[in-house]
């Protein structure tokens, strides 16, 4: 598993895709968060962390599309499945290997937030209230970053599977853009109401489907600085049945 991670990591900073990945994720949340705080002159990250969430539509499929399908491209997918390597440990280390530029794109941004904490602490020697909380929330901080993290590990689970399943890397990205999109925005539909304020979707069954598939409905309880373990473990074995797919797709192919 670690040859193939070590593979993966220098792969993506050979070819153009991680440079770019680390540029548009960096230059967004940049600009996102100056947008959302700075400009609105507010300390509330929710909103930041909220809209940085649906980028991950078009940046997810940018680290997910090259992993396998790229394989299939160069005619090197037949090496892989004779190396002597697990498929587990072979989709693992491509999946770490993702997971780990997504999470240092993450980690880089927090820097985003030091502007925030340099003009409370100027504003809060300069204000006579002393009781009065001037400054952003760290555990809102803490806990939305949680989720992002979270969200992320989920959704590139999502991405792998879907570049073992196509045979270019457009194609990958194209359809991984179309089911994160799904998976983010569904829950819209659950807070569309009619006249009355009655829920749009009269079944509460069909209510509860959309509810699970949407990645987003467990994120927001993140934003209030707690650490919901239920959520948690929704994200988890959201990547765990995904990755398990994958390991599937390769067993039978390995073998078949």
């Amino acid at each position: 598993m670690l040859a193939i991670y070590r593979k993966e990591m220098r792969s993506y900073f050979i070819n153009p895709i991680g440079y770019v990945y680390l540029g548009i994720y960096l230059v967004f949340s940049a600009l996102l968060c100056c947008y959302m705080t700075l400009m609105a002159g507010t300390y509330d990250t929710t909103n930041y962390f909220f809209y940085l969430a649906l980028s991950f539509i078009v940046l997810i499929p940018l680290l997910t599309m090259r992993l396998f399908a790229e394989e299939r491209k160069l005619r090197t997918e037949q090496m892989l499945l004779t190396a002597p390597v697990s498929i587990t440990g072979m989709v693992l280390g491509k999946y770490f290997a993702a997971l780990t530029l997504f999470v240092s794109g993450a980690l880089i941004s927090t820097v985003n937030f030091i502007p925030l904490y340099v003009i409370a602490n100027a504003e809060s020697q300069a204000s006579s209230v002393t009781l009065a909380h001037i400054g952003p929330v760290t555990g809102q901080i803490i806990g939305c970053f949680i989720a992002i993290v979270l969200l992320g590990a989920a959704l590139i689970a999502v991405g792998t599977l879907i570049s073992a399943l196509t045979e270019n890397q457009l194609s990958a990205a194209v359809i991984t853009i179309g089911v994160i999109a799904a998976m983010v925005l569904l829950n819209v539909f659950n807070q569309l109401t009619d006249a009355n304020g009655q829920p749009l979707i009269g079944s509460y069954v069909i209510r509860f489907i959309i509810d699970w598939v949407s990645v987003l409905s467990r994120y927001m309880i993140f934003s209030n600085g707690l650490l919901d373990w239920a959520a948690l473990l929704y994200y988890v074995s959201i990547a765990f049945i995904f990755l398990f797919l994958t390991v599937r797709v390769y067993e039978k192919r390995r073998w078949g």
